[in-house]
């Protein structure tokens, strides 16, 4: 006997989880429910299979295909315009010349389907109805039998003053093909509403089959988690994918337990999920594959879709997570709350009980939702942030993602240019580079590939290749398990906000070059670039003055990639260098702290008499200097350390006073400095990109931003630590010192710093009214708001990622610069408040 799969309804009840996905392929035990219903069909007997399909019908036919796989042999009836359940049957009829059974593909049973083939039989009948017993049939057909099984009544969906009998339709039928005469065709025509009556006021054998054995319609989304409780606790006789360990707990294939984690059954985890130390799966807990359970987050009685990842701290109560969600540090999902397909919810986000937010929507940092988001998308995140492009590895940042972008970021060039990549030792980076490069060849442009390099090495190399842009990926450096793609110009330096919102427009729209066959750009290999590198840093040194000092240094290289090139270049200054780490490991720095590391150094440093300490980042950006005396200069004292030399050069030196570029944010003090020294001193915006294109302006002699990064723009105008190593001892050897005199002399910084959570929409408004109540007082506007005061200053400043606001603040006492900043947090609170 051949069987009949309804697999046509769109399942508006389980909305957002069906807003993209067909209801017979909504998980059960990460299973479509339609397969649990095949692997019914097979085990009584069925294995040729006709499909009903109308919505999202590709979906279906794509993931069972002809259905040999499982083990049947199917083929489909698609329903052009919506016909009903006898509708959409009468559709197949050509494939159904006997009788034959009728199931929905969206219910969850382990009914004796052959009992009801053989009541049928015996009886003779034209039609057979299987019906189940239900405690509430509020929500059903009811039917009620004689004593021989023949129908008598049906009523649908009643109210309780209606109900008669706890008998309900289940959908599921035995019927024989004359049935047809009482289905119109191109027409919707309902079995219980339409066919059914007729032939029962006709007086056909119509007969209904009271079954044993678990029927749910998973119609509603209570229904859904009642389903998966209901799995785990046995009552349905179902197959369940993975590993039983005790306790009934299944575990999938590839997937990863931390010792630390704790797993309280009944729960399913999914194929190749990673559960972190800490976190915590209580009962009724079922993760699809490719799940990510971050430290510490607690999970019970949810439904987690396949490819979510959790951050730490997540928690969730009675929620569903739709495919390839986006969960961040301490998100909370309340009981009730369904997440759609491929949405984010920020940090710390709180979701309250019922909430449904819809596919591919944006929660922000720290909101609190209260009713459902449907349609608006609720502070949507830019694609660039601070550094580039940066997110999780294989979660925000897939290769996939990685294709595209570089093809937008090639269509903002022409044909035939060239651009330099390189990429840290993790494995993420190099899967992800070679996903660039593919969609750079793509788009009609070349690649030069220095293979491991540091961002510097980079930067030079696209000038040094005369190329037109260059990109990096790297390991972000707040966080290991994610990843940051760089994009440079022509003259290496990051690439402007402009072009940014170039790419931006490009990638979302999908509106890329693709290239013929023989436009496909070049792969190739450049070999000489750190040895141009350093020959043209010795040209922008004293390198006879340097040698004279006969410098000692320790330099930690914090497992970088810096070290492939700073021993060369510490070699020809004729500097004794004790090293640190001094090989490139991405495993050791993934918890690397430079301030940490910079503590042991200064021991080391005291140890061996040497003249200055050093830890260069993992990307060859940033320094943290330590002094003669073992002291560890903070950013802040080394900027000004730095730019106290620059000045102390240029006066012994006879030379114009220089010109430094600095952010807006930086203390006051260095006014003073430069004002104390004649130097020019050109504010800047907090951005690095921005730091780096005023610095490119010619004349500017030094730049720093308040992170450790430092910039000698006549040898590279961007971030360079090894640079700034050599330009270090070059100033030292100059001006005659050491550093540990140079520190002694730099003021005492007062700063404060404050944030306030600021919905996105209300950002414009704060800063409005901060130019409004500061009017009587001197403003500076090169980023932000910067209040002028006689000892110091405030800068309010709207973060351009998150939903905050920024306020630092400066006085003449660490207590009034607290103050200050506390001043101006209350005032922009009390705004937000109305």
């Amino acid at each position: 006997m051949k069987a009949v799969i309804m697999a046509g309804g769109e399942g508006t009840r389980l909305r957002p989880l069906t807003s993209n996905q067909p209801k017979p392929m909504m998980p059960i035990a990460n299973r479509p429910m339609m397969e649990h219903i095949i692997e019914l069909l097979k085990r009584h007997g069925f294995d040729e299979i006709v499909v009903t399909v109308a919505f999202q019908a590709n979906a279906i036919r794509t993931y069972f295909g002809n259905g040999a796989e499982f083990g049947v042999q199917m083929v489909y009836a698609t329903e052009e315009s919506p016909l009903g359940t006898a509708g959409s049957v009468r559709n197949a009829k050509d494939e159904l010349d006997e009788p034959f059974l009728v199931i929905s593909g969206d219910v969850l049973t382990d009914i004796d389907l052959a009992s009801i083939v053989k009541f049928h039989q015996e009886r003779n009948a034209l039609a057979t109805i299987g019906l189940k017993s239900m405690e509430n049939p509020l929500e059903f057909g009811i039917v009620i039998t004689r004593e021989d099984g023949s129908i008598e009544r049906f009523l649908e969906k009643p109210t309780w003053g209606q109900v008669f009998s706890d008998t309900i339709n289940t959908g599921i039928y035995v019927l024989d093909p004359s049935i047809f005469d009482y289905i119109e065709p191109g027409i919707s025509v309902d079995f219980s509403s339409d066919v059914f009556p007729r032939m029962l006021a006709d007086g056909r054998a119509l007969f209904g089959y009271v079954a044993e054995g678990y029927w749910e319609d998973v119609g509603t989304l209570d229904a859904y988690i009642k389903a998966h409780q209901d799995v785990l606790d046995g009552h349905v006789d179902v197959e369940i994918s993975g590993f039983r360990l005790g306790e009934g707990v299944w575990l999938g294939e590839g997937s990863e337990v931390h010792p630390e984690a704790t797993v309280t059954g009944p729960a399913i985890i999914g194929d190749y999920c990673r559960v972190e130390a800490g976190a915590r799966l209580g009962e009724y807990t079922v993760l699809g594959s490719n799940v990510r359970v971050g430290p510490e987050s607690s999970i019970e009685r949810s439904v987690v879709h396949d490819n979510v990842y959790l951050g730490p701290g997540v928690r969730l109560r009675g929620a569903v997570v739709g495919r390839s969600s986006d969960l961040r540090r301490g998100a909370r999902l309340e009981e009730g709350v369904v997440i759609g397909d491929e949405c984010f919810i920020g940090e710390h986000a709180v979701i309250h009980p019922g909430v449904k937010v819809y596919p591919f929507k944006t929660v922000e940092h720290g909101a609190i939702v209260n009713s459902s988001i449907v349609w608006e998308s609720r502070g949507a995140r830019h694609l660039f942030g601070r550094n580039g492009v940066e997110g999780l590895a294989n979660v925000d940042i897939s290769p996939e993602l990685a294709v595209r972008l570089a093809m937008a970021y090639a269509t903002t060039m022409k044909k035939g240019q060239t651009v330099v990549a390189s990429r840290d030792t993790s494995r993420a980076a190099r899967v992800l580079k070679r996903a660039m490069m593919v969609g750079l060849n793509s788009a009609g442009v070349d690649v030069a590939d220095l293979e491991v390099a540091t961002v510097p090495v980079t930067r030079f190399g696209v000038r040094s290749e005369n190329a037109d842009g260059g990109m990096s990926v790297r390991l972000a450096r707040e966080d290991p398990q994610s990843v940051v793609i760089r994009f440079f110009d022509s003259n290496g330096i990051d690439i402007s906000e402009a072009t940014q919102k170039k790419v931006e427009r490009l990638f979302y729209r999908e509106d890329y070059r693709r290239s013929l066959a023989g436009e496909i750009g070049d792969l190739r290999f450049p070999v000489r670039t750190a040895e141009f590198y350093t020959a043209l840093l010795m040209e922008n040194v004293n390198v006879e003055a340097i040698r004279a000092a006969r410098f000692k240094v320790v330099l930690d290289y914090a497992y970088g990639a810096a070290s492939f090139i700073m021993p060369n270049v510490l070699s020809k200054l004729g500097a004794e260098v004790l090293s640190v780490n001094p090989y490139a490991s991405t495993r050791q720095s993934l918890t690397f702290n430079r301030f940490e590391h910079a503590n042991q150094l200064s021991s080391l440093v005291k140890a061996s008499g040497a003249h200055l300490g050093a830890v260069i980042d993992s990307d060859g950006e940033l320094l943290t200097l330590v002094d003669d005396t073992g002291q560890v200069l903070s950013d802040d004292q080394g900027l000004m350390a730095l730019l106290q030399l620059v000045l102390d050069d240029a006066s012994r030196s006879g030379a114009s006073p220089p010109t430094v570029a600095l952010p807006v944010s930086v203390s006051r003090s260095v006014e003073a400095m430069c004002d104390a020294a004649g130097a020019t001193l050109l504010w800047t915006k907090l951005s690095t990109p921005s730091l780096m294109e005023v610095a490119s302006q010619p004349g500017v002699r030094f730049a720093a931003g308040q992170e450790g990064g430092y910039i000698f723009p006549p040898f590279l105008p961007a971030y360079d630590a090894v640079a700034t190593m050599v330009e270090t001892l070059g100033l030292l050897a100059s001006v005659g010192t050491r550093l540990s005199k140079v520190a002694s002399r730099l003021p005492q910084v007062r700063l404060a710093q404050e944030s306030v959570v600021t919905p996105w929409e209300k950002k414009g408004m704060v800063m409005r009214s901060v130019m409004e109540w500061t009017k009587e007082r001197e403003v500076l506007l090169v980023d932000g708001v910067k209040v002028v005061y006689d000892d110091g200053w405030a800068l309010v400043f709207p973060d351009p990622e998150e939903p905050l606001t920024h306020v630092w603040a400066e006085a003449a006492t660490d207590a009034e610069a607290k103050s200050r900043a506390q001043e101006y947090s209350r005032r922009i609170r009390s705004i937000l408040r109305g």
